[in-house]
């Protein structure tokens, strides 16, 4: 007997909602480029854009089991992307500037049914910025100082090597165990590919 779209469909969504790395990649694959779009017509900033962008799909992982249809993925990253972007514009006080009725009309597309389903007071990404802080703390000492005047503060490696009085090469070996050591603890809570766009973010 022939297996039905929808059985294929929701046999997929059961994978992504129970965690399954390879559904969760293709669904950023399928999206990511998308939502980078859509973040940047509403900013015009695109490093912004490509920034949001790896929030709004943090926390689609975040909250996955939430969604109760293939549409309601996209309908959350679209929905997210927006509330993150207009956050965004608010805080820079230029909203009035950025009404565009392309995007309004991306909006109506979007089933606001599944949209008025979500809890986005229950998100959890505030949990995940804890976490990467603590991974960070948790650094072996000379790890942490390397990786926090490399990557904090955009210091060079010669800089460091002459204020922690060590070799260049220390710097770096301290700089690779460090990544080593965050995308290890990452793995452990997020599928690859996430922890790959984190780990590209802060190295």
């Amino acid at each position: 007997m022939a297996i039905e779209q929808a059985d294929l469909d929701n046999f997929f969504l059961q994978r992504f909602k129970n965690g399954d790395e390879l559904a969760f990649e293709k669904v950023f694959k399928a999206n990511h480029s998308q939502i980078v779009g859509f973040c940047n017509q509403f900013i015009s900033d695109l490093d912004k854009a490509k920034s949001l962008t790896q929030e709004v799909f943090l926390n689609l992982w975040l909250n996955r089991g939430k969604i109760e249809t293939l549409n309601g993925i996209k309908a959350f990253l679209y929905t997210f992307a927006k509330s993150s972007c207009l956050n965004y514009i608010r805080h820079r006080k230029v909203i009035s500037k950025y009404e565009d009725r392309q995007l309004q009309k991306k909006e109506e597309e979007i089933n606001r049914e599944v949209l008025e389903s979500f809890d986005f007071n229950s998100l959890e990404f505030s949990e995940l910025e804890e976490l990467i802080q603590q991974a960070i703390n948790d650094l072996p000492e000379k790890c942490r100082q390397v990786f926090i005047m490399s990557r904090l503060d955009g210091k060079k490696n010669k800089e460091i090597s002459e204020e922690l009085d060590i070799s260049v090469k220390a710097v770096e070996a301290n700089m690779t165990r460090a990544l080593k050591t965050l995308k290890s603890k990452l793995s452990e809570y997020l599928p690859a590919i996430l922890v790959q766009l984190i780990m590209h973010h802060i190295s």
